[in-house]
């Protein structure tokens, strides 16, 4: 049997279904209703097998008592249908469902016991509550008497933390309207999606800013605690960034607290030569954001752009009192062909060769303050990177180089020198040297009339085998192997400092420019740092790894641990390496 359903005293208990259901739950809200629809059947029953007129009967209808009160019901049961009349009739219905089961089995029976168990009931009557409570701001209307040209504005409402704001702020000069200069990338502005480059700024926290200068609107934000809510008028037609990710590696030093261009030193963000900045912002064409690889923070910082770069480069190049450029020499330590490449230097160290090709020149620089990378994943089946130490004279290139290939000779292996000078009795073509009138070296020294260096195609020769070429270098041979097709790994060897050295090499003799060997002096070490640092401070941006040998073995293991790196891990490399020029 059907259980009884309870009902208001008083109320008239109608047949169960959906529709019966329904009246019966509008009838606890609205008094008589059951009567009033009774009222409107008998009438328009009594209508039926009537010749009425059409005009009279709509007439009659439309002032009929009866629809006035429908009318009422309809306004009730929409306010109820989205509150509390939609889950309590949900609720009854699952329920009524269950008990009109003519032959309810075990399962409807074990349903009706968990809508019946106290704590569903329970959790059942806090989601009512819940859904019924309107959490909606409650606004005041609108006034009627705007004017037609009310700007539309926009409040602005930003929790301050320890972030910054991530944004910079102009005055137009001749109205003395305040302006949103720019959104910085990641800071707290960008991340609300709210404010924008070009909004107009009308107040803060409540106060006007119209006339102020930015410095005193930046004093009224820095004692705001708490909230801060800006009144904006938003730009019309927002700029839409679509271009894509841009990763450059810095070429020069950059300070933007020396620099009295930048807009905001506080904003602007320092870098140094060798640094991988991740540009998210080109739209302006002057200043970019950009943010230092890896990053430690999400907010972007100002950059100059490549233009206001190389114009600000050149500018300080022509400030500067005239001296001819001349490249860092490195000292006369090391034996054979790194004399004579000192020697080379010496020679060439003013002339124009020195200005067109070295790597660190002013007219370098001016064309690349920033070269533009890719990370690059060595292939397996391609030949491996060029291996290329670099470091000054007598801080042991040559005998980590040679200790590195005794490690595995089938691996690694040295490009065979070529040189202009005839064979001694001894020598083999291709063997020490390969004998050549001329060619074209990655770098070259001349010794008694005669041309000593590594050919480019001495180490593609290496490379072809499958082996993994290693070579020493000068600074001035950084550009010739530093190609798409050696796509050599720079490591440089720095030396430690001079009490180390000390400790290190007090047994060891070098070979002089005057090709005697003797005991290392005080002098001696003084001048392997400070050539160290000087090839540091001016080729870093072209260093990949930096060892520091401060002993023989342990620099060793790591330089073992960075070649197989360079060969098995992703590197940064020049976008020119992997895409041709002119490629997107």
């Amino acid at each position: 049997m059907r259980p009884d359903v309870e009902t208001d005293p008083g109320s008239t208990p109608l047949e169960m279904g959906d529709k019966g259901m329904m009246l019966q739950v509008l009838a606890l809200h609205v008094p008589g209703l059951t009567q009033i629809l009774a009222h409107v059947i008998a009438e328009v029953r009594g209508s039926v097998n009537k010749d009425i007129n059409g005009a009279e009967l709509l007439y009659s209808l439309l002032n009929a008592p009866w629809l006035q009160s429908l009318l009422k019901v309809e306004s009730i049961l929409h306010t109820l249908i989205n509150s509390e009349l939609k889950v309590r009739v949900h609720h009854l219905l699952l329920s009524l469902q269950v008990y009109e089961i003519p032959k309810p089995s075990n399962e409807a029976r074990e349903l009706y016991a968990l809508l019946s168990h106290p704590h569903l009931q329970a959790l059942l009557s806090a989601h009512d509550t819940v859904s019924l409570r309107d959490y909606e701001p409650d606004l005041p209307p609108l006034p009627k008497d705007l004017p037609e040209d009310e700007e539309a504005m926009r409040i602005v409402c930003l929790v301050k933390n320890n972030q910054p704001l991530g944004a910079t702020i102009r005055r137009d000069d001749v109205t003395g309207e305040i302006y949103i200069a720019r959104v910085i990338h990641g800071g707290l502005a960008n991340r609300s999606g709210l404010l924008h480059a070009g909004d107009r700024l009308v107040e803060v926290n409540g106060q006007p800013v119209f006339g102020l200068e930015p410095e005193q609107i930046i004093q009224i934000l820095t004692h705001s605690h708490g909230t801060i809510m800006f009144k904006v008028v938003p730009i019309t037609d927002r700029p839409v960034n679509n271009q894509n990710m841009l990763y450059v590696r810095a070429m020069v030093d950059y300070n933007p607290h020396v620099d009295p261009s930048i807009p905001c030193a506080d904003a602007g963000m320092a870098f140094r030569k060798g640094d991988i900045l991740e540009i998210v912002d080109r739209s302006d064409t002057l200043w970019w954001q950009a943010v230092k690889l890896p990053s430690i923070t999400a907010c972007a910082g100002l950059i100059p752009s490549t233009s206001l770069l190389k114009r600000s480069q050149k500018e300080l190049w022509w400030s500067q009192p005239y001296h001819p450029y001349t490249c860092v020499k490195t000292s006369g330590f090391r034996r054979s062909l790194r004399l004579c490449r000192q020697r080379r230097g010496q020679d060439f160290g003013t002339s124009q060769f020195c200005t067109l090709f070295c790597p660190t020149s002013c007219y370098s620089l001016l064309a690349n303050p920033y070269e533009e990378v890719v990370r690059y994943q060595h292939h397996p089946e391609h030949p491996h990177r060029l291996i290329a130490l670099l470091g000054p004279s007598g801080v042991g290139v040559n005998e980590l180089r040679r200790r590195l290939i005794e490690i595995n000779p089938k691996v690694y292996q040295g490009a065979v020198p070529h040189t202009t000078r005839p064979p001694k009795c001894h020598e083999g073509s291709g063997r020490e040297y390969h004998f050549i009138s001329r060619e074209q070296f990655i770098e070259f020294g001349e010794l008694r009339g005669h041309l000593y260096g590594t050919s480019v195609d001495a180490v593609k020769d290496v490379l072809a085998s499958g082996k993994i070429c290693v070579i020493d270098i000068e600074p001035y041979a950084l550009e010739s192997v530093r190609t798409a097709e050696l796509r050599a790994y720079v490591i440089f060897i720095k030396p430690p400092t001079v009490e180390q050295m000390k400790c290190t090499r007090m047994n060891s003799h070098i070979i002089t420019n005057c090709y005697t060997s003797r005991p290392f002096k005080d002098e001696d070490f003084q001048e392997i740092e400070d050539a160290g640092r000087n090839m540091e401070q001016h080729y870093c941006q072209f260093f990949d790894h930096v060892i520091v040998n401060d002993g023989l073995q342990a620099a060793c293991v790591q330089l073992l641990t960075a070649v197989r790196r360079a060969q098995d891990e992703p590197q940064w490399v020049p976008t020119a390496w992997i895409r041709p020029t002119g490629q997107s």
